[in-house]
Formats: C-alpha cells, sequence, structure tokens
C-alpha cells in the first residue's frame, strides 16, 4: 500500500511563513530584513486608523504605503478588525461585521482579494469561528504558540510555532533544521509572529536580523505568505486517489508534490502531480 506524506512546493520538506500586525512603520524595516534574506510574511491590518486613506502620519501605513510595502514585495495583506477589539466580548454579528468590513476596506482600496485574517490581541470563540467559516476567510491566526512545526489543521484557530520574542528562537529553528528522526518525515511549518514596533520599544533589532539571517537562503525551506501555505496544503488535501493509492489525479491549478512509501516493500520516492494530471506510480 502507497503512503503519501506532504511535501512543499519542489518537494520541501520545511517551509517557514512569518505574520505580523497592525500596519506600522516599523513594518519598512523589518521588510527591508526580510527581503534581503527572501523571506516572506503576511501583514495584518485594521483598517479604523485614520491615516490610512490618507498620505501617513502617526505610526500606520497608508494605502499608497501598503501597495509600495506589502504587495510590491510580494508579501501578503490580510484582515486585524477595523477598531482592533476583543471580538469574543461582541455579538456575534457584529465581530463578523468588524471582519467584512476591514476585508471590504482592504479589497476596495487595494484592488485585491482578502482571504486571511489575524485576530486582534489574538482571541476568538466558537460562534465567531462558526460565522467565519462562511465569510470567504480562509484561515485567522490566533497568538497560541506551540513551540512546534506542525501544518495547521484548524485554519480558523491557526496558532504559531512562536512570537519573536520567544527565548527559545534560535533553539526551536535548530530543531526545525535538523534531520528527521523518524521514517515518515511529515513535512514541518515554521510560523512566526510578532508586531514590529517591539523592535523598537524593546530595542532588540538584532533578534530579527539574527533570525533571518539564518533561516534565509536555504534551499530546502519554502518562503512563503500564509495563503499560499493555506492555498497549497489545500491542493495536496483535494488529490483524488485511487483504492489501491497507485494513482492520483491533481483537480487543482497548481503542481503538487508528495514523498510516497511503500509497504512492505519500503520503496520510497518524491512525486510530482501537475495541474489536471492523472499521476501513475510505479
Amino acid at each position: 500500500m502507497i503512503r503519501p506524506f506532504m511535501r512543499f512546493p519542489e518537494g520541501r520538506e520545511r517551509a517557514l511563513t512569518l505574520s505580523y500586525d497592525d500596519a506600522v512603520h516599523q513594518d519598512k524595516k523589518l521588510i527591508d530584513i526580510m527581503n534581503r534574506h527572501g523571506i516572506k510574511g503576511t501583514f495584518n491590518v485594521n483598517t479604523g486608523n485614520p491615516y490610512w486613506r490618507g498620505e501617513g502620519g502617526g505610526h500606520h501605513f497608508c494605502i499608497r504605503e501598503m501597495k509600495e510595502w506589502y504587495l510590491d514585495n510580494g508579501h501578503e495583506v490580510a484582515v486585524h478588525a477595523v477598531s482592533h477589539p476583543f471580538l469574543e466580548q461582541l455579538p456575534t454579528a457584529s465581530a463578523l461585521m468588524e471582519v467584512l468590513e476591514d476585508r471590504r476596506n482592504l479589497e476596495q482600496e487595494l484592488g485585491i482579494i482578502v482571504r486571511g485574517m489575524a485576530y486582534p490581541m489574538g482571541t476568538t470563540d466558537d460562534e465567531l469561528v462558526e460565522a467565519l467559516g462562511h465569510s470567504g476567510i480562509a484561515y485567522a491566526r490566533t497568538i497560541v504558540s506551540t513551540g512546534r512545526f506542525d501544518v495547521p489543521t484548524d485554519w480558523l484557530r491557526m496558532p504559531a510555532t512562536c512570537h519573536h520574542n520567544d527565548p527559545r528562537l534560535m533553539e526551536l529553528w535548530e530543531q526545525f533544521m535538523a534531520p528527521y528522526a523518524n521514517s515518515r518525515k511529515t513535512p514541518r511549518l515554521f510560523y512566526l509572529w510578532g508586531h514590529a514596533y517591539e523592535f523598537d520599544n524593546n530595542d532588540n533589532w538584532d533578534v530579527i536580523e539574527k533570525f533571518c539571517e539564518t533561516a534565509g537562503g536555504h534551499d530546502e525551506v519554502w518562503y512563503a505568505t500564509n495563503i499560499e501555505v493555506y492555498d497549497y496544503v489545500q491542493a495536496y488535501e483535494r488529490l483524488q486517489w485511487s483504492v489501491d493509492m497507485k494513482r492520483v489525479y491533481n483537480p487543482s491549478v497548481i503542481p503538487v508534490w508528495f514523498y510516497a512509501t511503500e509497504w512492505p516493500s519500503n520503496t520510497t520516492g518524491c512525486y510530482v502531480v501537475r495541474p489536471g494530471e492523472t499521476l501513475e506510480l510505479k
């Protein structure tokens, strides 16, 4: 019997994504650092601040800066709720309006489709999660930090690996890059989150400089935005398999990689199935 395990694009076993909140001017310095090392991420915007439709000011980006710094550099823009409230403390309808109004503002002004989100303060409840499931929001990040590298399964309660101030940050990266100790070789995702203004507040820009310098430039790591990770995992999960697992069809519009083992012979191989292709495993 064939046993497949997802691989990221080009057959990679590991992926890295970042998520930063509030669309603050310190994002410019953060993006310069990320770009220098080929790292991608998602920036979560609350459009209720008074500057975003103008020419900037205060501590937050305006529309022009979002286009220039986020979109033109290949990063993702996502929802962070219009007024940045504790969403679970509002009636569900009001909380959902906070999300959808923020999404509409971003889509109309930036000319994009927004499908991702980070919860303000990282908090939610079951009723809001259920409502978001019908709203076009594909994923929503909490502030739960697991210290693990699991690919998310509950996308509307999505945890992270750690915050950038976690004292174990570099230790966790070493664990992430360590050789696999099990035969399954399940894929690994390192998810880092934070706020760029914290680097000014704590005078510790060296933390993210060191992390990006260490984490960037690895051929075996896929550097992706949050929505790119989500879309890829969904494409893998939509693969259609024959009963004997020796034939697979890819109905999606992107190529999908997987690593396969065959029991009991223990033969292995890495495969790619192209969009619209039916692949016969030998």
